[in-house]
């Protein structure tokens, strides 16, 4: 897995930042490690400076293989929290992709037959056992 951090011009430190957001998303990222190929993180002051609240934002955009890419992105007050917010929303994201990825609804279905499910009725099977009425003296 490939970890690509991007900072905007407003975002000081850099070189420490880069490294220590890399490790982060790592970390939180391990389980899918061998489903991601890349990860990308963009990181920008959208206040450039000014102190304003929740004006850090951090855009995540994993790419599982053989899958459409997943974009998140989260608002807040320091880099740290807006990149701890973004990976665990992306961790989320993933792992429901991922469930739904490998889940296949339990066992087949009844019209198909297999595990689980009766055999689908063919048309001598209808023809064979003759249709009864019930008798209407009976109650």
């Amino acid at each position: 897995m490939q970890i690509l951090v991007n900072t905007d011009s407003n975002v000081s430190g850099r070189e420490d930042l880069a490294d220590r957001v890399a490790a982060t998303v790592e970390a939180r990222l391990e389980r899918f490690a061998d489903h991601i190929t890349r990860v990308e993180v963009h990181l920008a002051d959208e206040s450039a400076g000014r102190t304003t609240g929740a004006d850090h934002r951090c855009t995540i955009e994993a790419r599982p293989a053989g899958r459409q890419p997943i974009a998140v992105t989260t608002h807040a007050a320091t880099v740290d929290e807006s990149v701890a917010s973004a990976v665990g929303k992306l961790v989320t994201v993933l792992g429901r992709e991922h469930d739904r990825h490998d889940h296949h609804k339990g066992s087949a279905s009844i019209r198909t037959g297999g595990e689980g499910g009766a055999e689908p009725r063919t048309d001598e099977d209808v023809n064979a056992a003759p249709r009864t009425e019930p008798d209407p003296t009976e109650g």
